[in-house]
């Protein structure tokens, strides 16, 4: 069963990681760990290709050998979002296969300080264009989108710099590679760090390593540099674009409160499906502490008759419509609960800023297509089955022992065995595992909670926020 459940979410990764709006990171180990694993020969000289017997003769003129390759990307001028965007496309255009996306970064300009800040990134891929064949692609991409010359270091619409390209090291008079201010650079090894994995078997990723100058790679330059202590500081960012802004992870846990509009859900079916009482809940919601309003029109309950897109629709729209609409949700956020790309479309056209799929696109596949169309976030939850099959008797059954006999007096036994019902009562009640819950994950690595009870999860938040600032 474990084995189905991990390959289930290396398909949902799979599927993520090549969705620019979902953006999923690859995690950064520790360096000191990475050290043990990756045993790297000394640096190789300039003009000399590592770990190949190809010359960079061959590298240069490209056109038969795919090399993988790693892009970074900045923009401080109009909307960085779009322009991001829409170098990726042109970048796909020109001969360049994008396999991977880092995070995003908002960052403090270098250099000269005197301007916006900067979104940054970086993309994986491969190409079987020549370094230098590559090189002056990008260029035409930049050129396009509207760089002009201009200071250096100074304000542009897009900047496409060749971090990495194949297992070679390159030393013209237009391009050196490794990229020469990787190391100085956190908005550069931030990115290229999620591209990253971390294991000693992949040949070109051992060989990119080993060109950091460090012997832990560029995971041990990033921890040296500060690593994940830098994210969250004026400095570096990690921001995800939704609606009109970019959400600062590091900024604060964000609490998404639970609106079902069904008859038959867990916590509060058919209490809420009425229009005027849906309204109500979603302001209550607000009240308590909600940042995020996640609208769910279709039951997930194990054993939940699945409806189809359009009577979802018909539940939802009303709705959606209705709080869309309302003052409260000023600066906050609509999430809509669905596992239909129709129902998804129709959403995010009526003003659903995020997706949220309890089953990461393996009940209708076409959904991730649809996200990725929308550029909205897209939250992938993995889920063994369907509603209708996901309690099977696979599933394992908790029982609860409360242990008469055992280290208790005969009061004791007596009074447990006359308070089994309150003991019951007590496990119904959901919202105290709830808060342990929350708390548990924003300590280890949580941003969003989605709960019901809005006013416990903003309690648990806060104390967990707040705890994580003193660990930093």
């Amino acid at each position: 069963m474990l084995l189905h459940a991990k390959e289930s979410l290396r398909k949902m990764h799979s599927a993520a990681k090549s969705y620019y709006g979902g953006l999923v990171p690859s995690h950064a180990h520790s360096a000191f760990g990475l050290r043990h694993s990756l045993n790297f020969p000394n640096k190789a000289s300039r003009h000399v290709v590592p770990w190949s017997t190809r010359s960079f003769t061959q590298f240069s003129q490209g056109g038969t050998v795919e090399q993988e390759i790693v892009i970074a990307m900045g923009s401080n001028v109009g909307d960085r979002v779009s322009t991001f965007d829409r170098a990726l496309q042109l970048m796909k255009n020109s001969g360049v296969n994008i396999t991977k996306h880092a995070c995003l970064y908002e960052t403090a300009p270098a250099y000269v300080t005197d301007q916006p800040r900067f979104l940054n990134s970086a993309v994986r891929g491969t190409t079987r264009l020549g370094p230098h064949e590559l090189l002056k692609k990008l260029k035409e991409i930049e050129k396009n989108i509207g760089r002009t010359d201009g200071i250096r270091y100074g304000p542009r619409p897009i900047d496409l710099d060749i971090l990495l390209y194949g297992n070679c090291q390159i030393d013209s008079d237009t391009l050196i590679v490794p990229h020469e201010r990787i190391h100085e650079r956190p908005f550069v090894l931030a990115p290229l760090v999620d591209l990253l994995g971390t294991s000693a078997a992949d040949g070109i990723e051992t060989s990119w390593h080993s060109l950091s100058k460090w012997s832990g790679g560029f995971f041990e330059l990033w921890h040296k540099i500060g690593g994940e202590s830098l994210i969250g500081t004026e400095g570096i960012k990690r921001v995800l674009p939704i609606g009109n802004r970019l959400l600062d992870w590091c900024e604060r846990s964000l609490v998404m409160g639970v609106l079902n509009l069904t008859p038959d859900s867990f916590s509060d079916g058919g209490k809420f499906q009425q229009v005027e009482a849906a309204i109500s809940q979603a302001k209550l919601l607000i009240s308590d502490g909600a940042d995020i309003i996640d609208i769910g029109a279709q039951s997930t309950r194990p054993f939940a008759k699945r409806l189809s897109p359009n009577e979802e629709l018909e539940r939802l729209v009303p709705v959606l419509d209705a709080i869309a609409k309302i003052p409260e949700m000023e600066g906050k956020l609509i999430s809509v609960d669905t596992f239909y790309a129709e129902v998804a479309m129709e959403a995010v056209k009526r003003g659903a800023h995020m997706i949220n799929d309890v089953s990461g696109g393996q009940l209708d596949p076409a959904i991730l297509e649809v996200v990725a169309e929308l550029g909205v976030p897209y939250v992938i939850m993995h889920m063994r089955g369907d509603p209708s099959t996901m309690q099977s008797e696979q599933n394992l059954r908790i029982v609860l022992d409360p242990g008469i006999g055992f280290s208790k007096k005969s009061e004791q036994n007596h009074e447990v065995i006359m308070g089994l019902d309150f003991i019951r009562r007590e496990m119904v009640d959901r919202d105290v595992a709830t808060v342990a819950a929350v708390t548990a994950g924003i300590l280890n690595g949580a941003n969003i909670i989605r709960v019901h009870n809005v006013g416990y999860g903003v309690d648990a938040a806060k104390v967990s926020d707040a705890l994580l600032k003193v660990r930093r």
